[in-house]
Parts: structure tokens; C-alpha cells; sequence
């Protein structure tokens, strides 16, 4: 999500703000080395721009180890705003890798409203979104998470922030929760749901062993290490991190410590774009939100 200010991409406006080695030495400062753009074909170029939408791939390389043989993995982090209005009743996803925090509703969970936003709450085994998911990943022969509201119809319809992890072949591997819930001033999340009860669960997939640490578990340095304990390879942290007074500069810092902290791949995506609401927010006390 976006301030009040426009900003397309950091990465743009540094590289038009900074020429030269001017620009090479503070990009690496603040990214690292630099790694090798990949070649994305021209039909993939073209659905882009019909489709208005940015598709960059970049090559991402390991030290060598002695007695494995190196394995390529493709990853697509995807993000997008929401297209439709919040005011619009829930239906199934119809849109298609892993995607950002709750990509099928708007983040409605600062407005202390039960309805509409419980009605997007939804089966994580057989649920609109991961049947229409599973046909996607069944066809293409890829990973898919997808990040729900959660209505475990096990438990008495409790709802979770939840992410469901798909295989290549379309069946469910399993689900991971989010671990920590955000209680700061009106923005309660607890409000909706609680903490995960399913510890740090690391699923093995064809292309490398994965989890998902969701949003604001990336603060909680040991939440990460408990991943990479367990034996995660690649760790996606799918965000809906809000405006700038609150933490969405620490969101890709935070994810690339985990990496160097914890000797893996992490993967951060957050929501883009702008969300309006029909009523005004409030804290629960008849004060203004």
C-alpha cells in the first residue's frame, strides 16, 4: 500500500535521480551485489504490456557446495492491487509463486467491521481459491501459495490468516498460520483472528523444501530462524505492509536480514496500490481511528 505520494518504483527513482558510479555505489550499498537480469521472452513482454502490468526476472546465485549438485529454481512473487471496490460482495479469485497477504479480498481488518469481510473467510482444503489455484498449478507444473482468510469448518468456523501451499500436481500439501498478530493502537488484527496454533511447519516441495512466515512475523527474528531450524530452503513472507508511518520501509529490509541471518532464501511480497473503505475508521471508543 502507497502514501499520499505516487511512487512508482524505488528502483526508478534512484537510477534517475543517481547517474554514473554515483548510482552503481549506492544501489550496492543498499541491495548488495548486483545480480544478472534474466532474459524474459518476447511473448511474455507482450501479455505485459497488454495487460499493464511490470515483469522484471532476476538471477540469484549460491555458494557452491562440495557434495550436492546445484538446483535452478524459478520463483514469481506476485503483487497487485486490488482491482475491484471494497465494496464489492465476495466471489472466487478469478485472477492466478506466491502472492501477497489475503490477495483475494481487501485488507478490511482495521475496520472493526464483522461483515462484509468475514464472508471472504473460505475452506483452506476446499475452498473457491484453492480449487481455482490447483487447476492453475496442475497445468503449468508450479508451486503455488496462496495467502486466505481461513474458515476451518472443523473447528466451529474459527477463522485464521492462513496460507495454503499447493504442489506442481494441483493437491494440497498443506497450510501454514500466521504466527503473530498485529495489536498496535486501532490496528488490532486480533479483532478477526488469533495466533497460529500449527508451530513453524516446513512443507517439501519438488523444487526445494518452503514456508511461509505471514507479514508481520517478519518482525520476530526467532519466528524466521524457527523456519530455518525446521529446514526451510526458501521462506515467502507475503505482506499487506500499510502506509509509511507505520513499518513499510522495514518490510524488505527485514526479509533480506532473515536471508543473511539465517542462511536461506527469503521472499517478501506485499500488497500495491490503494484501498478505500465506505466508512470511516474508528478506535472503538467513539474516538476517530
Amino acid at each position: 500500500m502507497t502514501s499520499s505520494f505516487n511512487l512508482d518504483s524505488v528502483a526508478i527513482a534512484l537510477k534517475e535521480g543517481l547517474k554514473g558510479p554515483e548510482y552503481d555505489e549506492v544501489r550496492r550499498i543498499l541491495y548488495g551485489r548486483k545480480h544478472s537480469e534474466l532474459e524474459v521472452s518476447n511473448d511474455a513482454l507482450s501479455i505485459a504490456i497488454k495487460n499493464n502490468f511490470d515483469l522484471r526476472a532476476f538471477e540469484i546465485t549460491a555458494q557452491p557446495e562440495h557434495l550436492r549438485p546445484p538446483r535452478k529454481v524459478r520463483v514469481a512473487a506476485i503483487q497487485f492491487s486490488t482491482g475491484a471496490p471494497t465494496t464489492s460482495p465476495p466471489l472466487p479469485a478469478p485472477t492466478s509463486s506466491c502472492f501477497h497477504e489475503l490477495w483475494p479480498m481487501p485488507f478490511a481488518f482495521c475496520t472493526r467491521e464483522r461483515l462484509p469481510w468475514t464472508e471472504f473467510a473460505e475452506s483452506a482444503e476446499h475452498g473457491p481459491t484453492t480449487r481455482f489455484l490447483a487447476k492453475l498449478a496442475a497445468k503449468y507444473g508450479i508451486v503455488i501459495v496462496s495467502s486466505i482468510l481461513e474458515r476451518d469448518e472443523s473447528k466451529d468456523d474459527v477463522i485464521w490468516n492462513a496460507a495454503v501451499v499447493i504442489s506442481h500436481t494441483g493437491n494440497l500439501i498443506g497450510k501454514s498460520r500466521k504466527n503473530h498478530i498485529p495489536r498496535i493502537g486501532d490496528f488490532s488484527e486480533s479483532t478477526y483472528y488469533m495466533e497460529s496454533t500449527l508451530g513453524h511447519p516446513v512443507f517439501e516441495t519438488k523444487f526445494g523444501k518452503i514456508a511461509v512466515n505471514v507479514c508481520y512475523g517478519r518482525h520476530h527474528p526467532l519466528n524466521w530462524m524457527m523456519y530455518a531450524l525446521n529446514g526451510a530452503e526458501i521462506i515467502f513472507n507475503p505482506c499487506a505492509e500499510v502506509v509509511e508511518n507505520f513499518s513499510e520501509p522495514m518490510w524488505p529490509i527485514e526479509a533480506r536480514n532473515a536471508a543473511i541471518a539465517n542462511h536461506c532464501f527469503t521472499v517478501a511480497i506485499n500488497r500495491v496500490g490503494r484501498e478505500s473503505f465506505p466508512n470511516e475508521f474508528t478506535s472503538g471508543d467513539g474516538r476517530p481511528g
